[in-house]
């Protein structure tokens, strides 16, 4: 059941949002049960097969966590991070750990087909964060259901943000969560429209183009220099607006429910290095590794050289969080090379001997223009492991953006029936959109000011929403093929 689904939208969404405040009115723990409910049928709309797992697994930390919580034990800490670590390995890394060990030994095991959870990655690293803080700061939950609901919330279920229990469940104790809000309900729907647009129109607008050159590499074609490029740019457009689209209806659907999630995403392609880069992206991921792992494994407490160490440790792992395929590792492997060379360069800064000039205006708005170059540059050059399937279609698009395979004719998207003057145009117009300094979350606090009090504005604004919303989601339907999330993989 995607958001961007008629069945969600005039059917799922109305039914919970309608029971959650009626029920609220009489009993909050009643009607954070029947949002727990209706998460787990969110769930079993992807997929009913594993339901049961995900109850097993909830039920299995929630006695965990109590225990930790009440004697501090370090026994019931380690089994629990182990057990959710075994089930992640099994169902995501199993597979991938088998075939590398056929290809090693030549020989042919095989696990049968193994299918991933939906949203695995996400409700395990959100449960083990739970038992970590469990054990180092005593943190306990008393109400199973708030638990369970601190799990399963449908917004975030299936593709994050990786939620913190601090961050939700004061949230479910307040008695204002669960009486109906005029005024959220109305900002809600326009950052869930906000969010809609970006998926329908501008990530799943560019997406073809590449596909085009991706699915094209993997299957053979070699692209030219400038395709290769060209689809870089598009999957690194279409990933931000793909995912930051899903964050912001996540956002949006919490507004409704009287629910802040954190923000995931701060206009990440205006960082002008690395670590800023990280800071904007995927924010809560990126807090995750750096609270879970990279501290864990002694951070910076330990010298220089250790701390590079953990720095491309943390990366490495969290490419493979990804999935499963060495296109991951090295991609993850790229990005802590490229954190480990930025510290390195600040490193030899900060305790250079050479006299510095105080850099004129001019001078510091070139050097920051050339620092965010370098910054995107790498960043696109890493999204190509991302996106290819395979080391081979990696190699053969590299290949073509380096130049080391000319080819004069352009066929890949000629045989997919568009045009690079027209990709390129799309991608210059998406590159304005997402360098523009007022982002999706800057909109939605500028918004809440703006009709806070004034009913007519946030009926004016509801109702709005609400058209564009039946817009973007009757164009969706049009085009015959649901645009999944390109996170859902995840």
């Amino acid at each position: 059941m995607l958001f961007t689904s008629a069945l969600f939208a005039w059917v799922y969404l109305p039914i919970v949002l309608a029971g959650f405040f009626v029920i609220g009115k009489w009993s909050e723990r009643g009607a954070a049960l029947w949002l727990f409910l209706g998460s787990l049928v969110f769930y079993a709309a992807w997929m009913p097969e594993f339901t049961l797992l995900l109850l097993v697994s909830i039920t299995f930390n929630y006695v965990v966590g109590q225990r930790i919580g009440a004697q501090r034990s370090k026994a019931w800490l380690t089994a629990g991070v182990t057990t959710n670590l075994l089930l992640l390995a099994y169902f995501k890394y199993a597979g991938f750990l088998l075939s590398n060990i056929n290809a090693l030994a030549g020989t042919e095991w095989s696990l049968g087909q193994i299918v991933l959870p939906i949203g695995i990655s996400f409700f395990t690293f959100t449960q083990i964060a739970f038992l970590v803080d469990s054990y180092a700061k005593g943190v306990r939950e008393p109400s199973f259901v708030h638990y369970g609901l601190f799990v399963t919330y449908f917004p975030h279920l299936v593709a994050g943000p990786v939620l913190h229990h601090a961050q939700m469940m004061p949230q479910f104790a307040r008695t204002e969560t669960y009486r109906f809000n005029f005024t959220n309900l109305g900002i809600g729907l326009c950052i869930f429209a906000l969010g809609l647009f970006k998926k329908v129109v501008l990530a799943d607008g560019v997406s073809p183009y590449a596909d085009a050159v991706f699915d094209g590499a993997e299957e053979g074609s070699a692209p030219t220099m400038e395709e290769a490029w060209l689809g870089a740019l598009a999957y690194t457009l279409q990933l931000y607006f793909d995912f930051s689209g899903y964050s912001d209806m996540a956002v949006g659907l919490s507004w409704m429910l009287n629910i802040r999630l954190p923000f995931n995403f701060n206009s990440p392609y205006l960082a002008t290095n690395i670590s800023e880069f990280w800071r904007r992206w995927h924010m809560s991921l990126s807090a995750f590794l750096r609270d879970y792992l990279y501290i864990a494994l002694g951070g910076n407490r330990r010298g220089d050289l250790r701390r590079y160490a953990n720095l491309l440790t943390t990366m490495i792992l969290g490419g493979l969080w990804h999935g499963a395929s060495w296109s991951f590792v090295l991609w993850g492997t790229l990005h802590g090379l490229y954190l480990v060379i930025q510290q390195v360069w600040s490193r030899l800064r900060g305790t250079s001997d050479l006299p510095r000039a105080r850099p004129s205006v001019a001078g510091s708005l070139t050097l920051k223009v050339l620092s965010w170059a370098l910054t995107m540059l790498c960043v696109v050059f890493a999204w190509v492991l991302f996106r290819s399937p395979s080391l081979e279609g990696a190699t053969a698009i590299y290949a073509a953006m380096l130049s080391l395979v000319r080819i004069d004719a352009g066929i890949v998207l000629w045989n997919a029936g568009l045009h690079a003057s027209t990709g390129w145009w799309m991608c210059a117009f998406l590159t304005g959109v997402a360098l523009w300094p007022r982002n999706s979350n800057d909109l939605g606090l500028s918004l809440r000011a703006l009709v806070q009090g004034r009913e007519a504005r946030v009926a004016f604004v509801a109702g709005a929403s609400v058209a564009l919303i039946a817009l973007l989601i009757l164009l969706n339907n049009s085009r015959g093929v649901a645009g999944a999330f390109i996170y859902f993989n995840f």
